[in-house]
């Protein structure tokens, strides 16, 4: 009804256009028959007579000045003029008001228009907390019902937040690698800010700061007796590779917090007697021709 309306103001005004329109015209040919009605009195005054020249004169001057009022008048209203409406476009108008998904996601549509749309067809919003939830009863204009539960924020929490595995992720990579470090690696599994933005150090950091996790000191693993795969290979005497498949084959514990995370081996189990035979016999295999000599740090 709102749309239908809204095209009849539309085909109204058109016509209100037209009409002031060819009012204008008939003042503007009044205006210029009385301009030229003065000048042809003017022209045919004795040039001796000053008096009566000089007010013929004014005459004559005061209607071409309305001339040129009616004039700018006339171009105010073509400039202003509105576009009339194909019988397509009031068409497609009319079937988007019986349409409010297809009007709402329509290329035009603006967010006043959509506002808009919401308060005609919503007659009341009736909303409860209830634990962490948010339950909504919408009651439609037509007399529906529909039911909306929605996940309430926790406090200090907000939309642009970073998904919740990442702060965790975040802390336990803190206790291995510095802000640049982590930064990286997190580009690499592909993880990204609450604006959907990649990391860097300073956003790290940031990020550290807002959730107290304590930044990453050189020393303080090896102060807590943890090794990465390079530094346990290097205790070992042997390769990065050798240890990584000492880890897979369940021979060396070790802790990852998420694949191609940081592995963490505990100095204690680098000096079992077990482990060091493991290393000097059949586990120290050297690399096949061709495979990658590089440590292999993340797996």
């Amino acid at each position: 009804m709102g749309i239908q309306a809204a095209v009849q103001a539309i085909e109204t005004s058109k016509a209100q256009s037209a009409e002031k329109r060819r009012q204008i015209e008939l003042a503007l040919e009044q205006a210029r028959y009385e301009a030229a009605h003065a000048q042809r009195q003017y022209d045919a005054v004795d040039p001796d007579n000053r008096l009566v020249a000089g007010e013929l004169e004014r005459r004559w001057n005061a209607a071409l000045a309305v001339v040129r009022e009616r004039e700018a008048e006339l171009d105010a209203l073509e400039t202003k003029k509105p576009e009339a409406l194909s019988e397509a476009e009031r068409q497609e108008l009319l079937h988007m008001g019986a349409d409010l998904e297809r009007a709402w996601h329509h290329a035009n549509a603006t967010s006043v228009t959509r506002k808009r749309s919401i308060r005609t067809v919503v007659r009341e919003i009736v909303v409860r907390v209830e634990n962490d939830r948010i339950e909504m009863v919408v009651h439609w204009q037509g007399g529906d019902h529909t039911t909306l539960s929605v996940k309430k924020n926790k406090l200090g929490h907000h939309r642009w937040g970073a998904a919740p595995e990442i702060e965790p992720l975040i802390r336990a990579l803190a206790r291995q690698l510095p802000d640049k470090a982590i930064a990286a690696l997190l580009n690499r599994l592909g993880k990204t800010t609450g604006r959907q933005n990649g990391w860097t150090q300073s956003r790290v950091c940031t990020f550290r700061s807002q959730h107290n996790i304590a930044v990453y000191r050189h020393g303080k693993r090896a102060a807590r007796g943890e090794y990465t795969l390079q530094e346990a290979a290097e205790k070992l005497g042997v390769r990065a590779m050798t240890v990584l498949r000492m880890i897979r084959a369940g021979h060396l514990p070790a802790e990852q917090y998420l694949k191609r995370t940081p592995w963490v081996i505990r100095g204690e189990d680098l000096v079992r007697s077990d482990i060091q035979h493991y290393a000097n016999s059949g586990m120290r295999r050297p690399l096949s021709q061709g495979q990658d000599q590089q440590p292999m740090l993340f797996q």
